[in-house]
């Protein structure tokens, strides 16, 4: 055994040994872990988290706390003892620490997680969706999804996340790659319609996997995008994935025609009561040459999602994040391997979700050649692409960024049915980028503490 593997497999003893003392009394011994966690932390990788962390348990009434106990009180203890162990054992102790050695091994960015999309099948249509302009036509072969994760633990990544079309039209090969790697955690974007009792049953076996579903608000607001009785589908998959202690979270995205709806208090709290333990917001992104502009949201409905998910963070109980107003927390943008990448059906392994240019085919290069292709060396020389972390992206705050990438790298349109140049991409998002500049700097020169805004720079 390698000095590095018998280090990593002594830090994964200790940690699961400390997670089988959390399984006792919680109140008693959730200090005593921070406790270790300062002593175990000799490099401080995790200082601030765990500032946060003491803070918490400093005011035990408050959200965050109440947010801890229910993982106790709500989700399977087998379920929640994987979670840990493969999210915080694996994921980010030894994960980060090999993540960190190999970037100084091979000079590039190396992700902390990998989106990748099983299939482009899709059992509906939402608007403004660039999946269901792909249909059905393409899939990644088993073997291919599971030679990527082999590669990508090698190089410390162990997050894996599906994305679509819809991922649980491979319901099979996704509970298979869990089995397979059991030391891996698996999350899915999902719309949740395929989620059945059978499907549940199985989640509860494999414990490594963790949907994350899709929703825009209310019942109007979401069967406008997703289609009539979507609404009611997703409410089902809830309450079925509640019942049987399962994990899961919301995946909901924000445009100029639902700010209302998925900002308001009263969807939060629904949110909560249905049992999702957290919720991913994001930002419409105009992908695709048919893609519409007018959803958009404008710099005043994002302005309030920047406040209203700060507000909800600090009452109640339910982790939200806001993939691109949370850019200051994580310096900015974070695709291109610096944190995450994405890997589409037909292998093309692009920067981000969001960006469909590619210079490199998982069928043709491994993961780590990939890492050092033109286009991803061109994210990691960039990033970040603007000191303010409230315009992060290089497409929608920075169009000029990610045109220069795509012409210097030579990348090209990922899109088979429809091919869209960086140049029309980047023009559709111009006119949005500058109109939110004003909003975004007022914002981040805040101190938090100015009249009328109540949150700034953390």
């Amino acid at each position: 055994m390698s000095e590095k593997n018998m280090k990593e497999n002594l830090q994964s003893f200790a940690v699961k040994k400390v997670l089988d003392y959390m399984e006792g009394d919680l109140d008693k011994n959730l200090p005593k872990l921070l406790e270790w966690a300062d002593k175990f932390d000799k490099e401080n990788l995790y200082a601030s988290q765990r500032k946060v962390f003491h803070d918490i348990l400093e005011h035990p009434d408050n959200n965050w706390y109440q947010m801890i106990k229910s993982l106790w009180t709500d989700i399977d203890p087998e379920v929640r003892k994987v979670f840990f162990e493969n999210f915080i054992v694996n994921a980010a102790l030894v994960g980060s620490s090999r993540q960190k050695k190999s970037k100084e091994e091979y000079g590039c960015n190396i992700p902390w997680a990998i989106l990748m999309d099983p299939t482009s099948a899709c059992n509906l249509h939402c608007t403004g969706c660039w999946a269901a302009e792909y249909g059905d036509k393409l899939n990644m072969s088993y073997e291919t999804l599971d030679g990527i994760i082999n590669q990508g633990t090698e190089l410390g990544t162990y997050m894996y996340i599906y994305s679509g079309g819809e991922p649980l039209v491979r319901k099979k090969d996704i509970i298979r790659l869990c089995e397979a790697h059991p030391d891996c955690m698996f999350l899915a974007f999902t719309n949740g319609t395929l989620i059945d009792e059978a499907f549940a049953d199985e989640m509860l076996r494999v414990k490594n996997f963790v949907p994350a579903i899709s929703v825009e608000g209310f019942e109007e607001a979401t069967d406008f995008r997703r289609g009539k009785g979507t609404y009611q589908a997703v409410m089902r998959a809830m309450d079925l994935l509640h019942q049987k202690k399962l994990p899961f979270g919301a995946s909901c995205c924000y445009t100029s025609k639902n700010v209302d709806s998925i900002s308001s208090e009263s969807y939060i709290d629904h949110l909560v009561l249905k049992g999702a333990k957290f919720a991913w917001f994001f930002h419409y992104m105009p992908v695709g040459n048919e893609a519409v502009t007018d959803l958009l949201p404008t710099p005043e409905q994002r302005e309030i999602m920047y406040h209203k998910i700060r507000e909800y963070r600090d009452s109640k109980p339910i982790f939200t994040i806001d993939f691109q107003n949370d850019g200051e927390f994580v310096g900015g943008c974070i695709a291109g391997g610096r944190n995450y990448l994405h890997i589409n059906a037909n292998g093309d392994i692009e920067p981000c979700a969001f960006i469909h240019y590619s210079d490199s085919n998982i069928h043709e290069k491994t993961l780590l050649e990939a890492y050092q292709s033109p286009l991803f060396m061109a994210y990691k020389e960039g990033q970040p692409f603007n000191n303010n972390h409230l315009r992060p992206c290089p497409m929608l705050e920075n169009p000029e960024c990610l045109r220069s990438m795509v012409q210097r790298s030579g990348a090209h349109s990922t899109d088979m049915e429809s091919p869209e140049s960086a140049e029309h991409l980047c023009g559709k998002c111009v006119p949005y980028a500058e109109n939110w500049i004003a909003t975004a700097d007022k914002l981040w020169s805040c101190s938090g503490n100015c009249a009328g805004c109540g949150a700034g720079k953390q």
